[in-house]
């Protein structure tokens, strides 16, 4: 099969098809994207694969819409939107394509599925509306912003717009898969830095990265706070207490509250202590002993 044509719908455009253009122009960087509602295109053949138009949905002929009357329906009775279906039919393969590590692709699929693909499928079918006041800077909603005004009628506007939104996108969906890939990795390197550590309230890490989802997964309680390398000097940082909240399960102590330099060296009686924050969640030391010994002295 040599797929030449990526069909949608002409006019508006809506996240659906955009994002759903990402994955398949990766897949099949052969084919053009058409963008018509004629029947002579929206018919299934097999150059071309359609997507939200053509009032049906065959993977096997390659269509993949769900305005029909009977629209397709995940195992939960939640409605597809067309990009629903093509992550659904294409994911994997886009995964491997985009450099996925052959482990990690079946895990990301289910999470991309469940926190990006979902929440577009609902917003789609009206299943779920933004509200408050960010409502408007919601992904569906700021891809949608970049459709031509009411009153521009000038020729292809739409088409000229739907390829501007293309690249935007596609540059927020590989964001979120190189983010989620990203998490897999650091998730590695946590649980071994937290095996390493023992019973030590300490964490080193051999370089700044995201480690709570870790250290609450690997159930860590007994960690208190984080060490590792920056651009100049390490870093102490506390580690919250939940994922939603600012509290500490320890704080730097209240006497290094805001000082810098000498005055926090003298305060700590630690060589090498550079800066504690005000909010005493974090403290800059100049080398890794400075920043061990400001975390030993604070758990």
């Amino acid at each position: 099969m040599i797929v030449a044509h990526l069909v949608n719908h002409s006019g508006g455009f809506h996240a659906d098809e955009l994002l759903s253009s990402v994955i398949l122009t990766r897949l099949f960087p052969q084919a053009g994207i058409v963008r018509t509602r004629d029947a002579d295109w929206t018919t299934p053949a097999p150059d071309r694969v359609i997507y939200d138009v053509g009032r049906d949905y065959d993977p096997a002929r390659l269509i993949f819409d769900h305005h029909q009357k009977s629209p397709p329906l995940r195992d939960d009775g939640r409605p597809y939107s067309s990009f629903g279906l093509i992550w659904r039919q294409f994911g994997h393969d886009y995964l491997r394509a985009y450099g996925v590590p052959a482990r990690d692709v079946d895990a990301i699929h289910a999470a991309f599925d469940a926190d990006f693909v979902l929440p577009i499928d609902l917003v789609d079918n009206g299943a779920l509306s933004p509200t408050g006041p960010l409502a408007d800077l919601s992904l569906p909603l700021l891809l949608e912003s970049l459709k031509p005004v009411f009153d521009d009628c000038t020729p292809e506007a739409d088409d000229r717009a739907f390829e501007r939104a293309l690249v935007i996108a596609r540059a927020f969906l590989e964001a979120a898969i190189t983010r989620k890939a990203a998490k897999l990795r650091t998730e590695a390197v946590v649980m071994d830095a937290i095996a390493a550590a023992g019973d030590s309230p300490i964490l080193e890490l051999p370089m700044g990265m995201p480690f709570r989802a870790a250290i609450d997964k690997a159930g860590a309680d007994h960690l208190l706070f984080v060490v590792h390398p920056r651009d100049t000097g390490w870093t102490v940082t506390g580690i919250r207490r939940d994922p939603d909240g600012c509290a500490l399960r320890a704080d730097l102590p209240e006497a290094w509250t805001g000082l810098t330099d000498a005055t926090f060296e003298a305060a700590s009686r630690v060589p090498g202590a550079r800066f504690c924050h005000n909010a005493r969640f974090i403290a800059v030391a100049a080398d890794r002993y400075a920043a061990l010994q400001h975390a030993a002295l604070a758990a």
